[in-house]
C-alpha cells in the first residue's frame, strides 16, 4: 500500500504545513495515502513546539473539505460510468450502486459526517456521494462539519498526548485509543449518574401536608 511507503513523520517535520495540506487533501479526494497520520504527526510536532496547533487544525480541516469536494466532483462526473461500464466485476459494481444510492438517499448526511472518522469510508465516501447523486449542498454542509470535527478531535487528542500519542497509536491504532478514552469518560459519567440515583433513593420523600380541617 502507498501509505506504507511514505515516511510521514520525516516528511511532515521537514515540509510542515504545505505537506500536511497536500496529504490530507489527497487522501480525502480518494488517494490511499496516510492523511490522518500526517495530521497526528503534525499535532505531535506542535506539542514539541516545532509547529503551531492553531495552524495545524484549520489547515487539516480546510484540506479535508477541499479534498472531499474534489472526490465528490470526480464521483459525480465519472463515478457512475466507472460503476456501470461493462467489464470485469460489472455485477458487483452495479450492486454497489444499487445499494449505495438508496443508502445515501436515506443516510447520506450521517455517512458523510461519520465517514470522516473511518479509514475506508474516509477515502471513498466523497466518491460514493457524488456517484449516487447526493445533493451537493447537503454534502458540503455535513462534509465541512465532519472535516472540522475530525481535525479538531484528532489534532487536539494527539497534541495533548504529545509524543506518547505516537506510541499509543502505533500499539492500538487511533480508534483503539479513542475507544479507551471514551470508555474512561463513559465510566466517569456512569459513576456520577449512579451516585445521584443512590442519593435520590436515600433521601426520604417530603411529608404530606395535613388535611385542612375545614374541608368537608
Amino acid at each position: 500500500m502507498l501509505a506504507s511507503l511514505v515516511n510521514v513523520t520525516h516528511l511532515v517535520e521537514v515540509s510542515g504545513y504545505p505537506l500536511l495540506f497536500v496529504l490530507v487533501m489527497a487522501e480525502s479526494s480518494g488517494v490511499p495515502i496516510p492523511g490522518e497520520t500526517a495530521l497526528i504527526t503534525a499535532a505531535v510536532l506542535a506539542s514539541g513546539g516545532k509547529l503551531k496547533i492553531e495552524l495545524v487544525i484549520p489547515i487539516a480541516a480546510a484540506a479535508a473539505i477541499v479534498g472531499d469536494n474534489i472526490g465528490y466532483l470526480i464521483g459525480r462526473k465519472g463515478g457512475r460510468w466507472l460503476l456501470e461500464r461493462p467489464g470485469r466485476f460489472q455485477r458487483q459494481r452495479l450492486e454497489v450502486l444499487e445499494t449505495g444510492e438508496p443508502f445515501f438517499e436515506r443516510h447520506g448526511p450521517k455517512a458523510v459526517f461519520f465517514g470522516r472518522f473511518i479509514l475506508g469510508l474516509r477515502v471513498w465516501a466523497s466518491w460514493l456521494a457524488g456517484a449516487t447523486r447526493m445533493r451537493w449542498r447537503s454534502f458540503f454542509f455535513w462534509n465541512a462539519l465532519g472535516g472540522i470535527c475530525w481535525a479538531s478531535a484528532i489534532g487536539l487528542l494527539a497534541y495533548l498526548l504529545g509524543h506518547s500519542a505516537g506510541k499509543a497509536i502505533e500499539a492500538f491504532g487511533i480508534y483503539g485509543l479513542v475507544a479507551v478514552l471514551l470508555a474512561i469518560v463513559s465510566t466517569f459519567f456512569l459513576h456520577r449518574r449512579h451516585r445521584r440515583h443512590t442519593q435520590a433513593r436515600s433521601t426520604p420523600p417530603p411529608e404530606a401536608a395535613p388535611p385542612d380541617p375545614e374541608t368537608p
